[in-house]
């Protein structure tokens, strides 16, 4: 059975499990909340050593060929391409559609997550490196010891042998145990989707979001069937461009279910290896790239969100640097928020209104209620990226075998 169809029957029984279950019940709540999070620390489990033996591996076979630069350069292109595109788009369609007003609340500000820059900084090395292997989160440090390890052993390739033996053995093998959990997460959500439907059935039970969803739903099947396939088509000579959007649908499930980048990252390096048959020098190196910083579907959604709040608070238009610097900021938040791969829609949102003060800073609280479903929709925009930029910096590079459709996992 392929791993999608899996993942499709898990996510219906989980949404049919919420519609059983009482609704509102705070012990209920409790057990659903407690296995989704057991779910999501179990697909996450074998991420980290994945990640080091895997893109230490890639560094190595980049630098020894040599290909590391052109890599590189593809996938910062790449990442910077993809945000500039979701983040027009959804200033576009919110500029052009009039979204109606969400009702002001007299909520006062309370304290949220912010992006600490220095500290993002300072923990990518941090005073031993064997600390990076305990951080399950922000996954730089991790790249980085892995990046240095690899590249360390291109520099003595003879005497390096025994190292790269084992990392070789290893980045196998962690490769059989992250086969494993994909497959068996496929379980876990049904505790996912059941936990994601109780929330979603409290928010829309509140027609007041409904609009900005679908405003966001419209946005993602613009981007999966029209923006993204065209670019392929284009930019890789791709005669079947729907044949990525095909391999990530296991991804794009699990992403919007969970609003998890991290864990979407287990099934991206799986379905790009063994689906779209992307060399693993090129999944190890560029998709916890992506993981980490492409987050355009995060910049998309949180610039519809505060225009939508803006126009909340007041009825005056914008102007030209109103916009400009939406645009600005919201393009330079996506890029620090690798530390959050859950919520980060609701920590840029405080951020850019923090930013914009005249009023605005509690603007966030407006769509706090409609967080989780907000963050579902940039997850899955952030999920289509990652896997379609690695797929173009894969051909561009040239590190790709053709699989056919029909074995696609």
């Amino acid at each position: 059975m392929k791993v999608w169809i899996k993942y499709v029957l898990g996510t219906v029984l989980g949404i049919i499990a919420a519609f059983i279950l009482p609704l509102n019940i705070p012990q209920v709540d409790s057990v659903v909340s407690g296995f989704s999070e057991f779910a999501i620390r179990f697909g996450r489990y074998a991420l980290i050593p994945l990640i080091f033996f895997g893109t230490a591996m890639s560094l190595y076979n980049l630098r020894s060929k040599k290909h590391i630069l052109k890599t590189s350069i593809w996938t910062a292109g790449t990442i910077v391409g993809s945000t500039l595109i979701l983040l027009v788009l959804g200033l576009l369609t919110i500029l052009i559609v009039q979204l109606p007003r969400i009702p002001i609340t007299g909520e006062k500000i309370s304290e949220v997550p912010t992006i600490n820059l220095k500290e993002m900084i300072f923990s990518i090395f941090p005073f031993s490196g064997f600390d990076s292997l305990k951080e399950g989160v922000y996954l730089l440090p991790i790249f980085f010891l892995a990046a240095f390890a690899g590249g360390a052993c291109a520099s003595d390739a003879n005497d390096s042998k025994p190292v790269l033996s084992v990392f070789d053995s290893a980045m196998k093998l962690c490769q059989t145990m992250s086969t494993f959990f994909v497959e068996w997460l496929s379980v876990g959500m049904i505790a996912i989707s059941c936990y994601w439907m109780l929330q979603a059935r409290s928010i829309f039970s509140v027609s007041t979001f409904v609009p900005i969803f679908i405003m966001l739903f419209v946005d993602f099947i613009i981007v999966a069937g029209i923006i993204y396939p065209l670019i392929l088509r284009l930019l890789c000579k791709d005669l079947r461009p729907y044949h990525v959007l095909y391999a990530s649908l296991c991804s794009i499930i699990t992403g919007f279910f969970s609003g998890d980048a991290n864990l979407t990252l287990l099934t991206n390096v799986r379905h790009s290896k063994e689906s779209l048959g992307i060399h693993d020098e090129t999944n190890h190196f560029s998709l916890p790239l992506f993981s980490i910083f492409a987050r355009g579907g995060t910049a998309l959604v949180t610039s519809i969100c505060f225009v939508t709040i803006f126009r909340s608070y007041t009825p005056i238009g914008f102007n030209f640097f109103d916009v400009s610097w939406i645009f600005g900021v919201s393009f330079i938040t996506s890029f620090a928020l690798g530390s959050f791969p859950q919520g980060g829609t609701f920590v840029a949102l405080t951020v850019i209104c923090s930013m914009y003060g005249r009023g605005f800073e509690a603007g966030y609280l407006l769509l706090r209620p409609a967080t989780p479903l907000l963050c579902s929709f940039a997850a899955a925009f952030d999920v289509l990226s990652a896997i379609t930029g690695n797929y173009i910096v894969a051909v561009k590079t040239k590190k790709i075998d053709k699989i056919e459709l029909k074995h696609y996992i």
